[in-house]
């Protein structure tokens, strides 16, 4: 059996590198047959294939850069090619559309077709698509509810929960350390979290509150003061927390930060002299309040990359090559820290 990496074989099918490989090309340079090749890179069952073999085709698949049609294997095992994408009810800024946007154009280039999908107060439309659609994979930023997860197990099928990716060490604790460490750097020991007072938002606000809450353990600060904070009351638990000797507080959102700057304003206090504001999400209404929010903006690139990549390991090798890694989010520093 000739070895994949003959040179020679190697320089004529990589001659022209515009075209993309074969499974035919692969056959070639493992001296095998296109059957082999196709039993061996989608897992059949029932083939006995040797180990050198299996080894030779793996070889060539990964020397040429060849990566399977993964459309037209799930269409011969019965299955939709269809990615599920179930965006978050909660307010979590622009991001995790313009994530799902690269994941869709990415996912294309491998013949799979990604379809987006928001979740309900029942997520009876997330349970249909997963019941109607037959996707080959879920994917989402937080967990899902018990319905859509009950939907997911009983389809027998991958569920790839994007926040609690390795790749991008679990968001809310980096973030909260940026956060955190920002305004311990300007001198704030004394910390408050301002929830959302509405109450589908609130296991968000709890994502993001454990993060702080760590962070600033980790520091040895003093327990972080966690409040409600709304339009009615903002003026009240602002003044609260002054009083209190809070210094910073960290919004569950920039729209919440933005209440929190309405407090301040209320109460006659200054933003950051009495206080200072930080939000998350990088809303477009923090580069307009009074004073400009400082914030953390996630980098959707680095996100879709990741879900991505956790896509492709579980619906079978060969991946694409991994992303760079990148971080998953940067401090936006402005006037009200």
């Amino acid at each position: 059996m000739a070895r994949p990496e003959e040179p020679e074989k190697l320089v004529q099918l990589g001659a022209n590198k515009a075209v993309r490989p074969t499974s035919a090309d692969v056959a070639r340079l493992a001296s095998v047959s296109t059957a082999t090749v196709s039993y061996v890179l989608n897992d059949a069952e029932g083939r006995r294939i040797s180990a050198e073999t299996r080894e030779a085709v793996q070889r060539a698949a990964k020397l040429l850069g060849y990566r399977p049609n993964l459309a037209a294997r799930n269409l011969a095992r019965g299955k939709s090619g269809v990615v599920l994408y179930v965006l978050p009810h909660v307010a979590v800024g622009e991001m995790p559309m313009q994530a799902g946007s690269r994941m869709t154009t990415e996912l294309a280039r491998q013949g799979l077709l990604s379809v987006q999908i928001f979740e309900t107060e029942d997520d009876r439309h997330v349970v249909d698509a997963i019941e109607n659609l037959d996707p080959v994979a879920v994917t989402s930023l937080f967990p899902l509810s018990g319905a859509a997860a009950a939907a997911v197990e009983a389809a027998g099928i991958p569920h790839i929960e994007v926040g609690t990716l390795p790749a991008l060490h679990r968001p809310h604790l980096s973030v909260g350390e940026l956060r955190v460490d920002h305004l311990v750097s300007r001198g704030h020991r004394q910390i408050a979290f301002a929830y959302t007072g509405i109450a589908k938002w609130r296991p968000l606000g709890d994502y993001w509150f454990e993060g702080v809450e760590r962070a600033a353990q980790l520091r040895d600060l003093p327990p972080v003061r966690a409040g409600v904070i709304t339009l009615d009351n903002a003026e009240d638990v602002v003044a609260g927390w002054v009083a209190d000797g809070v210094t910073a507080v960290c919004g569950q959102s920039d729209e919440i930060a933005c209440l929190v700057l309405y407090g301040i304003h209320r109460a006659g206090l200054s933003c950051p002299g009495d206080l200072a504001v930080i939000g998350v999400d990088a809303s477009p209404m923090g580069v307009m309040s009074t004073p400009p929010l400082t914030t953390v903006e996630f980098n959707p690139r680095a996100v879709a990359d990741a879900a991505l990549a956790a896509v492709f390991e579980r619906l079978g090798p060969p991946a694409p090559p991994p992303a760079e890694p990148t971080d998953v989010a940067r401090l936006i520093e402005r006037s009200s820290t």
